[in-house]
Formats: structure tokens, sequence, C-alpha cells
């Protein structure tokens, strides 16, 4: 398999530059450019003043090479808002014409390709992120992440995609990356294999996805991969966008069982077609050993490389502040194998840490997240960008503060997802509490409101969506957390024990909050 040489990327970037010119002259309509960009991983923010820059980050794996290109742009084009997305990459926000057309360029000499980023393509290609470290894995699946990755690359181009195509890798139950309901999902296995789940997805329509394979050798993935396309060019919805994704195939050919068979017709062909996509990624164990100092706390995991920790870091809404992402570049830089890994929920993971080390990073990133509620997960928001309904993190923001201020303890809330629209892109619908960007009518006028969710699950296994229970408005969704939070904090226990000794207590007080 082939890597796709960086002069081939670049050759593309000129009808960019014209285009985007176009755009900022008033000559080419947002409809059009958002048609256009999302191929280069870009898109016009709200208001189409500015742009934003999607950097693919292949697995979630940010490496110190990768970090310093990041941070040496933040510096010299002063930039003031970036993003970890829910699909494990760097966004870069608020870029003038010339900015992000700059930043595009350098960032492929460095080798973070944005094709694809956007648009109709496959999206990045995500992973457990701690994966090659995890003390709770199955495997290490980030050498097959990274290798699909770069083999859908070469579907950039390709004709009759689906409106995004996204793939995962998942290392265990947990099930971080949601690899048993994304457009294609390998979980993998005690004996060292994948079971392989398709035509999943959240947002409009939501579907698990279907288990099409069990016990795949890695090394065939890629047959899965090009079947996967290959099924969505005979039975995909080309005539209606708002369908153009893998998920209603379940539903067009007649149910889950139906789409199986489907699958495993192409699948067969692809076998049969005699290509040899069988591949055989390179290891990449840590080699770096532990020097005898430890660490501990609430934001340090051990991994299973005696010796060494990851030390999380969640900026509240992922938005980590420009210049505290730059300082702690030039902080790992002489740390030997450390690296950023991005995780589906906007956390970052600092690995392959001595406890010294561990230490230092652990002093840079001490104004993050301090709870499981502060790590809570928004998609960028209205403010920003251009289909979205509502200030999804303006809503988090607000949340976080009324909870602060009224002292609610750690464990008495749980992780909460917003999402700004119906896209999902803040996985409102498998949280244990969602909110979904909408409108509640108030004296015969809209006011900006959430359909809100509650009893989500993401563990393989146990996999279901939450309960929509009503429209609360914006304004009212901090007091009710507070509400929630002061209640199951009087109970003396946890949010999930206390759900379970207390069934209806939930609904009961978000009873006065729903319209």
């Amino acid at each position: 398999m082939e890597t796709i040489a960086k002069e081939i990327w670049k050759e593309m970037l000129p009808e960019f530059r014209e285009k985007t010119a176009q755009f900022y002259a008033g000559k080419l309509d947002k409809g059009a450019y958002k048609g256009f960009s999302g191929l280069y991983g870009s898109y016009a923010q709200k208001g189409g003043k500015a742009s934003m820059l999607r950097l693919r980050m292949p697995a979630g794996c940010v490496t110190k090479e990768k970090m310093a290109f990041v941070a040496d742009v933040i510096r010299r084009y002063h930039i003031r808002r970036v993003h970890f997305t829910t699909c494990q990459t760097i966004q870069l926000h608020d870029l003038d014409q010339e900015t992000v057309c700059a930043v595009m360029e350098e960032a492929i000499d460095a080798g973070i390709i944005p094709m694809g980023g956007g648009g109709d393509f496959p999206r990045n290609v995500m992973c457990s992120p701690l994966a090659g470290v995890d003390r709770d894995e199955y495997f290490d699946v980030r050498p097959w992440a990274k290798a699909a990755g770069e083999y859908l690359m070469g579907f950039i181009r390709a004709e009759k995609m689906p409106r995004k195509l996204k793939v995962c890798f998942s290392g265990s139950p947990a099930n971080v990356p949601h690899a048993t309901f994304r457009d294609l999902g390998f979980a993998a296995r005690r004996d060292g294999k994948f079971d392989v789940y398709s035509a999943g997805g959240l947002g409009n329509n939501p579907r698990f996805g279907v288990k099409v394979a069990e016990a795949v050798c890695p090394d065939q993935i890629l047959y899965y991969i090009k079947a996967m396309w290959l099924t969505f060019r005979a039975y995909g919805n080309y005539e209606n966008r708002g369908k153009a994704r893998t998920r209603y195939m379940q539903e067009s050919l007649g149910g889950a069982e139906e789409y199986a068979r489907a699958y495993q017709k192409k699948l067969e062909e692809v076998f049969a077609s005699g290509e040899d996509l069988t591949i055989r990624p390179q290891a990449e164990p840590v080699v770096k050993k532990g020097d005898g100092s430890t660490a501990s706390g609430p934001r340090v995991i051990a991994q299973k490389q005696e010796g060494l920790y990851a030390v999380v870091w969640h900026p509240i809404g992922g938005q980590p502040d420009p210049q505290q992402f730059a300082a702690l570049s030039d902080l790992l830089a002489d740390m030997e194998g450390a690296e950023m890994r991005l995780a589906p929920d906007e956390t970052a993971y600092l690995i392959n840490l001595t406890g010294t080390e561990a230490g230092r990073v652990l002093a840079a990133t001490e104004n993050g997240a301090g709870t499981r509620f502060e790590t809570s997960v928004s998609c960028i928001g209205a403010s920003i960008c251009q289909v979205g309904a509502r200030d999804s993190q303006g809503l988090l923001a607000a949340c976080v503060a009324a909870v602060r201020e009224a002292g609610i303890p750690d464990s008495a809330l749980p992780q909460i997802h917003i999402s700004g629209c119906p896209s999902s892109c803040g996985t409102h619908q498998t949280g244990e509490l969602g909110f979904r960007g909408a409108a509640r009518m108030v004296d015969g006028k809209p006011q900006p409101a959430y359909q809100f969710y509650a009893g989500g699950c993401d563990r393989q296994g146990e996999e279901r969506m939450g309960r929509e229970l009503g429209a609360m408005l914006e304004t009212e969704i901090p007091e009710f957390l507070v509400a929630l939070g002061n209640a199951v904090a009087g109970s003396g226990l946890t949010y999930e024990d206390w759900m379970a000794v207390h069934p209806g207590a939930l609904e009961k007080i978000a009873a006065p909050y729903l319209g």
C-alpha cells in the first residue's frame, strides 16, 4: 500500500486558493463554497468572515512533531481558537483568507493532511485513545487504524461516496470510539481478531451498527473497508442528500439481516476479485522505560508499561487555550517518547511519561476539567458552525459556572453531551444526559431550547440511545443541573448509584423544566 505523496495533495491547493478568494470577494455563495471546501477540510464559519481548518490526526495520535507544528502556527498566525473534535482531530478557527491557505500548505509539508476532513469523504479514522498503553485493552489496534486511514485517503477522489464515512477501531468493550455504531467499526476481541459492525451512526435516524463479520484477522481489514464502499455504491441513497449516509441502508434494504446479506455479497466480490489487500503494518511498541519515579492522582493513569504514566487533560468544551497548548508542546519536546492522544469526548491524554514528567505535565494542565461533569462534551456550536442551531459551547460554559458556584461535588453529576443541532456531533444520543439544540414556544414565540435525552450508553454490549424527554429552555438548563446535582449529593451516592436506587427521580426533577 503506497502512501500518497505530499506533492499530489499540494497540486490541489491552487484551486482552493482561487475558490477561497472568490468566496471572500463575494463572487461565490456560501453553499457553493461549502460544497467545494469540505474536500480540503475547511469550512467558512458563520457569517462568512472567517474560516476553520480541520487537521487530520490518524488514530487520534498527535506526535511531538505534529504538536510542535500546531504550536508554531498558533504563534506565527496569532490563532485564538483551537478545538479538539469528537472525531479526534484538531480544528483551527477564526482564520482569514490568507491564513487558511498558508496553514493548509504548511500542514501538508509537515505531514498533516487536511484533505477529506469535511464533505462527502472518508473522515479521520478513529481509535481507542490509549491504544498500546491501556492495561485493559485486548490488543493494540493503533497500527491497524493507521493503515486503514492511509488506505482510505485513496478514496478521497472516489465516486459515489456517502455524505460521510466514519471508520473506527476499538481496543476493548469500553468502546470509546463507538465502533459498534459507526459507518464501519472494528471491535477488538480477546483472541486478537476483530468483530466488524457496519451501517451505524448518530444524528437523524440513529442506528446501531449491524454485525457483519466475526473473528476477522486484522491483516484482512482492508477487504472489509472496500466492501463497505461497494455496498454503498450499490445501495446508497444519492437522490436525497439527507439520507446519503450508510445507516439509511438498514431501512432501505428491509432491515439489519438484509443489510448484512447485501454487505456479505459485496465482501465476497472483493475477495473473489484477486486484488491483494492483505496488510501487515509495523508494530509500534513503547520502548521507553520508567526511571523509578512515580505519579498518582485523579488525572494520572498508570500505563501497562511499568513505570510510565498518562496524564488526562480535558480543556472545558474541548477548547484549549492556544498559548497553553503551545507551552505544553514545548514542555513535551525533550520528553522521550511523549505523545498526545485525542479522545472522542474531546479529552487529550499525554502518554509515555515518567513519574517526574507526569508531575510537570500535571502542573502545565491544571486549569482543565476538575470533575467528571466538567469533562462534558460539546460541539463547536452555532456561534461558529454554519448549520448550528444553538450555541452549545456557551451553554456548557454556563452550566459549568453554575455547578461550580453551587459547589456540586464530583460524582454527583455525570458527563453530559451537548449538540447544537440534530447532527449529534456532541453525541447527545448516547450520553447519560444529552442536549440537542432546538426551540420551544413560549407565549407564542420560539425561544432557544434544547431537547433533553437521558439514559444513553455507549459501552459495547450495553449500547442504548437516550430517551427523549422534552425540551428545556436554554436559560433554565444550568438551574436544572444544579437541582439534579444537589439531589444526588444529598443522598450521599454517586450519580450512577442514585439512578439505580431512585428510578423515576430524574424525570421528576426534570419535569418542571420540560415543555
